[in-house]
């Protein structure tokens, strides 16, 4: 990667938002681009070996792309031609610019892990601009190995490339960070307002993770648990009226349990009518909360005998997610601005 421009003086600040990635179109070949980066990655799936080679190029490869592809097509933006989480996270860059503006020296930018923009073209594109020193911000706020770690990982490759590195900052994981657990219930009673109905209870649905990845030592399934207890404890609600549940799960070896799908299943067979979902893992609305939550979840609810099915959004740029950013980002940006 090529050095700062010359004749840019150094002295500026770099703030690099990353999430985890999309596709860069709704059809099964750029879902097949992108799913390869991901499911390549050690962190993500971490035995590499021939087998799993073989199983993601004659198989995954093979099949996945067109299925996955039409479910981002229900939730693409078509005006912009791109997935909400690139949509998203866009305007979380421009409004967290905005919010720190009289910080003339900082420069905000954005980035995926996978797939476009990617972080090293954003690196080089801040480092053209006089940056010598560099915050990057993982939007996850529970840290695991496959995703905030991998997110360190690759600014660490792209680092390795360069002769004239900037100084580096990582933001830490903000699971229980009170800007962040009032944002989230101050979003829930906002949006539960909203409804034309009153949950009977509310379901905090997590990413999943392969059992064996906490086995070995991720404090993933630990933060969430932490974020729950701080959000009942804020809500004034208990675990049977705000519960922990897990999705995502891929693949045949066991996940964090218990799993979203078969917890929601069984919510409706024993009566439950009315039901609110909310994503707190999340940063921004994406396939995983636009789709499988809200849309392949409430069937499950619907099929199975429940009644009304809410699917509260993540925080996306909204005021209250706007400001964990914020507070996030100028708490570790001391001592630079």
């Amino acid at each position: 990667m090529s050095d700062a421009a010359p004749g840019i003086s150094p002295g500026r600040v770099g703030v690099l938002l990353v999430n985890l990635g999309t596709p860069d179109s709704a059809d099964a070949r750029g879902v097949r681009v992108y799913l390869r980066e991901f499911l390549s990655d050690p962190r993500v799936i971490e035995n590499q070996g021939l087998f799993w080679k073989l199983v993601l190029n004659g198989i995954i490869l093979q099949v996945r792309p067109g299925r996955k592809a039409r479910d981002y097509q229900k939730i693409w933006n078509t005006e912009k031609n791109e997935s909400p989480l690139k949509t998203i996270t866009r305007a979380q860059s421009g409004k967290l610019a905005a919010a720190i503006a009289d910080h003339d020296h900082v420069v905000v930018d954005w980035a995926m892990r996978y797939g476009n923009p990617s972080i090293a073209s954003r690196i080089a594109a801040l480092t053209a601009q006089g940056c010598d020193r560099l915050l990057v911000v993982p939007l996850y706020p529970q840290y695991s190995a496959a995703t905030s770690a991998t997110v360190c990982d690759e600014v660490f490759r792209v680092l390795a490339g360069m002769r004239a590195q900037p100084t580096l900052r990582i933001t830490p994981p903000y699971y229980v960070d009170a800007e962040y657990i009032e944002a989230l219930a101050v979003s829930i009673d906002a949006h539960l307002k909203t409804l034309p109905f009153e949950p009977e209870l509310i379901l905090a649905s997590f990413h999943g993770m392969p059992q064996k990845y906490i086995d070995k030592g991720d404090p993933y399934q630990a933060q969430c648990a932490a974020t729950m207890d701080a959000l009942r404890l804020r809500m004034g609600l208990d675990a049977s009226k705000l519960m922990l549940t897990f999705q995502s799960r891929f693949g045949f070896d066991a996940w964090l349990q218990p799993y979203t799908d078969k917890t929601i299943e069984q919510l409706a067979k024993d009566g439950v009518r009315r039901i609110a979902v909310v994503t707190p893992g999340f940063s921004a609305d994406c396939l995983e909360t636009l789709e499988e939550i809200a849309q392949e979840n409430a069937e499950i609810f619907e099929h199975n005998g429940g009644e009304q099915f809410a699917a509260i959004p993540c925080l996306n740029d909204s005021d209250p997610g706007m400001d964990v950013i914020r507070q996030l980002v100028l708490r570790e940006l001391q001592g630079w601005i």
